[in-house]
């Protein structure tokens, strides 16, 4: 009797090992990490209400996390570092890392993590969720583009595409100047786009 149980025993335990292991090892393969020199977050904005001004942040990093291969399940975060701001203007940019606009001395980081995943075909997706800027959260819908993945001898690279448009106001950054022909200097909502490799681990 007791060999019988320890038998049993033993084959669970051997079982639950093997789960664990299994699970660690669906885990590893759906960690991916975002390239930052092959990648890019990019934004427009409307000036002096009929030009754009684009920019870029030069500085960020984030996961993809996934077990489906089809990556319908995503799990995705991103830290962007907002003292990275680059219009290619410099007095610009010191005025949005100023207190009028991002303030990074108090608020250094924007952070995005998701919520929610909504599959549309093979290679779109709606990826809702919370967007941390200038100290305030708010719930934001990208949309991505997968668009596939490409094995290199460093191993195997996702790429993706997301987009996104928010009003800046809504994250407390409501700086503007009235123009005299009684327009707005700076444009309310800001166009971001995301073009990311990511490598997985």
């Amino acid at each position: 009797m007791n060999t019988r149980i320890h038998s049993y025993t033993a084959l669970a335990v051997k079982v639950l090992l093997f789960n664990l292991f299994l699970v660690v090892g669906l885990f590893a393969q759906g960690n991916w990490v975002i390239d930052q020199a092959n990648s890019n977050i990019n934004f427009s904005v409307q000036h002096m209400m009929i030009s754009d001004v684009t920019g870029n942040f030069e500085e960020f990093s984030g996961t993809i996390q996934s077990i489906l291969d089809d990556f319908s399940d995503m799990r995705v975060s991103v830290s962007i570092n907002a003292g990275s701001i680059n219009t290619h203007n410099s007095a610009r940019d010191n005025h949005l890392k100023g207190s009028e606009f991002f303030n990074v001395q108090k608020y250094d980081n924007i952070v995005f993590k998701s919520t929610r995943i909504d599959k549309k075909d093979d290679q779109h997706f709606i990826v809702t969720g919370d967007l941390t800027m200038h100290g305030v959260t708010r719930s934001v819908d990208l949309d991505v583009t997968y668009k596939g993945k490409v094995k290199t001898t460093h191993g195997d690279v996702a790429i993706f595409k997301a987009t996104t448009t928010i009003d800046r106001t809504q994250w407390g950054l409501t700086w503007n100047r009235f123009l005299e022909n009684g327009g707005i200097l700076v444009g309310d909502d800001v166009q971001l786009t995301f073009n990311i490799e990511a490598r997985q681990q």
